[in-house]
């Protein structure tokens, strides 16, 4: 962990800015561009102020780096980025992706996601992902070249992978139920959050109009005048303060929300699996099948119906001679399939160790995570209520006065 790219450069995402240009289709579109400003860690520890190198990216230029990570390194939980348009929102919070508060979290987001792979023992070496943090010209066209667009797995084939694969590695199967389970967990969550959300704006809102009726009710008591006017205040404050509250609540809810896609990029990891798998069984499949012709021609039996056979009944045999140079045929096949079987099952075999290596640090990472966002969001709760009974008591000592 010492040599990832987080302990040698210090890596922030430090604004956005809203910007107007042409698209591909020579369209004019509106977008957010995003400042990364890196740093080296090395002269600040010696006393020395190191220079900050800074480049501008767009959302698109995050997704082309982390679909170049997934197709790259499939056995690796590839860090998810933050959602491109709002979902989860409770009324009062805009769905618009250029509104500045949901710009301003997704900033964060992308922070975040740029150290997770850069802290990453992996993905920080990979020489794509230091460009796309130091080099703001020529960045896509060095991604372009790495092919990375014509290794990915189609979706039919991976579907197909998923119903036709007969031997599934259970590990990955239950992994692939938990993350299906994981998401619909946190969804439901999110969704729970945002009508409590809706619901607490509205009581706190409320607590306005006592603000409104005390401030009314002073002006025609004279002993109780000043009592009655200070309460009204306290309700005020107490009703404003719900909006600071609900704000700081989305950074939590933003946190779940990163465990919601990194749910997919589990299931992108064992469906990576499953293709492997799939795949080999093909392969094993061809091979036993040559074997078996192989057979057949060298005895001159056949055990299973085939066409070919039928034909050789209706216009007769082979010469021998024909027959030899088919065997010669399947046999350097034959040859060449077990070659491959063996470089499959060794292939898989890898991609198993390495990819169950990297759930294993997922997990520890999730657990930690989530348990720190869960106790965070539980003392923002506290306090919000602690605020609640010393607005409360301000108001009760209020009454006393008068």
């Amino acid at each position: 962990m010492d040599d990832c790219l987080s302990k040698k450069i210090e890596i922030t995402v430090s604004e956005a800015e809203k910007r107007t240009g042409r698209n591909a289709m020579n369209m004019q579109e509106t977008y957010t561009a995003y400042l990364i400003e890196t740093r080296a860690v090395e002269s600040q520890n010696e006393g020395q102020c190191s220079p900050v190198d800074s480049l501008w990216r767009r959302y698109s230029e995050f997704e082309l780096l982390r679909n170049y990570l997934l197709v790259t390194y499939p056995h690796i939980v590839v860090p998810p980025l933050p959602e491109k348009r709002a979902d989860f929102v409770w009324h009062k919070l805009s769905a618009d992706n250029m509104d500045p508060d949901f710009v301003e979290r997704r900033r964060i987001g992308l922070e975040n996601f740029l150290l997770r792979v850069a802290s990453h023992p992996f993905l920080c070496r990979d020489n794509i992902f230091y460009s796309f943090l130091t080099q703001e010209g020529g960045w896509k066209e060095m991604v372009n070249e790495t092919g990375f667009q014509l290794k990915a797995d189609s979706r039919l084939k991976a579907l197909n992978a998923t119903f036709r694969v007969k031997n599934p590695d259970k590990r990955f199967t239950e992994l692939k139920h938990y993350s299906d389970e994981l998401q619909s967990v946190i969804s439901h969550l999110l969704r729970v959050r945002a009508r409590v959300a809706d619901r607490l704006y509205g009581v706190y809102k409320v607590h306005g109009n006592y603000g409104r009726v005390f401030s009314e009710w002073s002006a025609i008591e004279k002993e109780m005048g000043d009592g009655l006017q200070s309460a009204g205040h306290h309700m005020d404050v107490y009703a404003a303060s719900i909006d600071d509250i609900l704000e700081e609540e989305e950074h939590y809810a933003d946190q779940l929300k990163e465990y919601l896609f990194y749910a997919e990029a589990l299931r992108a990891v064992c469906r990576k699996h499953e293709l492997m798998q799939y795949d080999l069984e093909m392969a094993a499949q061809d091979l036993t099948s040559k074997k078996q012709q192989c057979e057949e021609l060298a005895t001159g039996t056949v055990r299973t119906f085939s066409l070919k056979g039928m034909t050789s009944k209706l216009f007769g045999q082979e010469t021998p001679e024909q027959r030899e140079a088919k065997i010669k045929v399947l046999e350097e096949q034959i040859q060449e399939g077990e070659e491959q079987l063996k470089s499959k099952n060794l292939e898989g075999r890898d991609f198993v160790k390495s990819a169950w290596a990297d759930i294993e640090r997922f997990k520890e990472q999730k657990n930690h995570d989530l348990k720190e966002a869960l106790i965070s969001y539980a003392v923002m709760q506290i306090s919000m209520c602690k605020k609640g009974i010393q607005v409360w008591t301000n108001a009760k000592e209020c009454f006393s006065k008068m």
